[in-house]
């Protein structure tokens, strides 16, 4: 049985960090890990990457011979992936007997929630390698500084829970650069673990840009709160 984390979340979240400052740490303790890059539009690595999705399908090639832009070049090299998921199978093969397994996701979102490819490809892996993975989610702290930011963050959170139907850990990244957005509305307990979301609504309704959106805000709110499965820990990945 191999383990294993899916690290997913929006650009500038933090993944490529994560992997390295995870990898790092494992490999502190005497664990051996192997971070395996998904991501074609990732071409400058800070980590020694085991598999590199490059070496199957490039973004900027795609995005020349399919006039495609950035977002639709991704859809397609996920969906090529996925057509040749015995590539990444064969290579992965020979580090599962005895390495930890680091997937470093595109951060394009709708990958995650609009597009079945992404899941699919992970949906393969763990059925031909059985593999015991779980869903690493970041999310940037300082959309906490911005009411109507946070709930959005919360709702991608909630839907890609539910799309990817994984084990699962959402994550503020960046935890130490907070303060230097602003000061947040109530304490951090607050935003991590998810609590009366009806204390925003006070925050929303001084933003004249999200007056007439009031009514759909607090629908969206009930919605997160009636699942009851979003809360965060956080993350300062180079005090590990």
């Amino acid at each position: 049985m191999v383990f294993g984390q899916v690290v997913i979340g929006p650009p500038g979240s933090g993944k490529t960090t994560y992997c390295n400052g995870m990898s790092q740490f494992l490999k502190l303790i005497g664990r051996k890990v192997a971070v395996i890059n998904l991501d074609p539009a990732n071409d400058a690595l800070p980590y020694e990457c085991a598999v590199n999705i490059e070496d199957l399908v490039k973004l900027s090639d795609v995005m020349v011979e399919k006039s495609l832009g950035p977002n639709g070049g991704l859809v397609y090299c996920m969906d090529y992936l996925e057509k040749n998921i015995d590539w990444l199978e064969s290579r992965l093969k020979p580090l599962i007997a005895d390495h930890y397994l680091l997937f470093d996701f595109p951060g394009q979102v709708e990958l995650f929630f609009l597009h079945s490819n992404a899941k699919k490809v992970i949906m393969k892996l763990i059925k031909s390698l059985d593999l015991r993975l779980t869903a690493v989610h970041l999310v940037d702290a300082h959309l906490c500084s911005d009411s109507g930011k946070y709930v959005s963050a919360l709702l991608l959170s909630l839907t890609t829970m539910l799309h990817l139907e994984l084990p699962h850990i959402n994550v503020l990244s960046k935890i130490d650069l907070i303060e230097s957005y602003g000061k947040l509305a109530y304490n951090l307990e607050f935003y991590t673990d998810v609590q009366d979301l009806s204390y925003l609504q006070y925050h929303l309704d001084q933003d004249p840009r999200s007056a007439k959106y009031r009514k759909l805000t607090k629908e969206l709110c009930e919605v997160i709160e009636d699942y009851g499965l979003v809360n965060f820990t956080t993350l300062d990945i180079q005090a590990c």
